[in-house]
């Protein structure tokens, strides 16, 4: 089993974010309804249950702000060389440009339009 099963990324404008990252990952954010109608908004993420990896949300709480929260979410990429580009178009931060993780692959670091700091990864 995979370790991680879900994630949400915390966002003020949830408009602004999901403009951010259907641009950079070429994706459909869809509304998730709020069963308990707590004032909850969020966007899932497009998922596929029977394959590796995990998806998620972008949600929009009171409880929650965005930004140095602790917690990287590492987005799966062809070449996070592309993503990289398409983010900084985006209105990314730069945190830092993609460079070799070794064995492992490639990563680069950005903050999204809310001020949170996500990962790419990519194998070459």
């Amino acid at each position: 089993m995979n370790p991680v099963g879900w994630f949400e990324i915390y966002v003020d404008d949830l408009h602004r974010a999901a403009a951010f990252y259907e641009q950079v990952f070429k994706v459909k954010l869809e509304p998730i309804t709020d069963p308990s109608d707590s004032g909850v908004q969020m966007l899932g993420f497009p998922s596929d249950m029977a394959t590796y990896g995990s998806s998620g949300a972008l949600v929009k709480m009171s409880e929650m702000a965005p930004g140095g929260n602790g917690t990287l979410v590492y987005f799966s990429c062809d070449d996070c060389a592309v993503e990289f580009t398409r983010a900084k178009a985006a209105g990314a931060g730069v945190i830092r440009e993609k460079f070799s993780i070794g064995q492992y692959g490639f990563i680069a670091l950005i903050h999204d339009t809310e001020g949170n700091m996500i990962g790419l990864h990519s194998l070459k």
